[in-house]
């Protein structure tokens, strides 16, 4: 359901957080909350291995429109972003400017309902904070790497949520 507003409390619980689909005009701000949260996140993440500039045209060529990208936004400002492959979270970034408004959660949340068969995903090992939001949200680990697989080259954990309607034959 498109238009599905967060509620989070906090001193800025004020300002409605509405999750929706992105288009087009979307995209400028979904690469600005990615790369700003990935640049906070260091030394709990590794850094980006490509310049700025190279991930903006990544991310319009490779990311949308080929995978599903959703956006929270107050007063049209993006402010979050989910990027999901089929049963995957690509990723999940919130403004830092914003964490701790819930924002994270309405957007897992919203990937759970779009995938209540279940869903995965890859967490860098040394984010921390990142691998407890997931336990939180009943994510469980199911496997890890020496990060070989990754261009950061940094080690990660396959983490799975099994989803709503296990018992549903398909």
């Amino acid at each position: 359901m498109s238009g599905l507003g967060a509620h989070p409390t906090g001193p800025q619980a004020a300002d409605p957080i509405v999750l929706r689909a992105a288009t087009e005009g979307d995209l400028d701000g979904a690469v600005d909350v990615y790369l700003a949260a990935r640049h906070a996140a260091v030394p709990a993440i590794p850094p980006l291995v490509h310049a700025d500039h190279d991930v903006r045209t990544w991310f319009r060529e490779a990311v949308w429109p080929r995978h599903e990208l959703w956006i929270a936004d107050t007063d049209r400002t993006v402010v979050g972003l989910l990027v999901l492959d089929g049963g995957q979270v690509d990723h999940l970034y919130v403004a830092p400017s914003q964490a701790g408004r819930g924002i994270g959660s309405a957007l897992l949340d919203k990937a759970k309902s779009l995938r209540p068969r279940g869903l995965t995903l890859w967490v860098f090992q040394s984010n921390v904070d990142a691998r407890r939001f997931y336990r939180r949200h009943g994510f469980v680990e199911r496997a890890r790497t020496n990060g070989s697989g990754n261009e950061e080259r940094s080690p990660d954990v396959r983490y799975a949520w099994p989803g709503t309607d296990q018992g549903t034959s398909g």
